[in-house]
């Protein structure tokens, strides 16, 4: 399964998302949802430790001028790459 955060993990109910996660699932910060990949941010380790794969939006990262603050546990990736996302994972939840 595909999640997808598009909300600030500051508005969400992180707890119940990572409650959720599978190994076998990927996760993407869009839009303000990219702020779960601040360094130290307290959501940070419960995500790391659910081993599902961490993408966040490239240009929403730098849009927001949070670059040389994200963690190295994301991978910043293109639209386009999203859209391969959506493609390899039919099922997909947004939070």
């Amino acid at each position: 399964m595909l999640h997808t955060l598009m909300k600030s993990p500051f508005e969400t109910n992180i707890n119940l998302i990572i409650s959720m996660l599978k190994k076998s699932d990927d996760f993407l910060g869009l839009q303000d949802g990219v702020l779960i990949g601040l360094k130290n941010n307290i959501f940070l380790k419960q995500l790391i430790q659910s081993s599902v794969r961490l993408y966040l939006i490239k240009d929403d990262v730098y849009a927001r001028g949070i670059q040389k603050n994200i963690s190295s546990k994301f991978n910043l990736i293109s639209y386009v790459y999203f859209v391969s996302l959506t493609l390899k994972h039919q099922k997909q939840m947004n939070w």
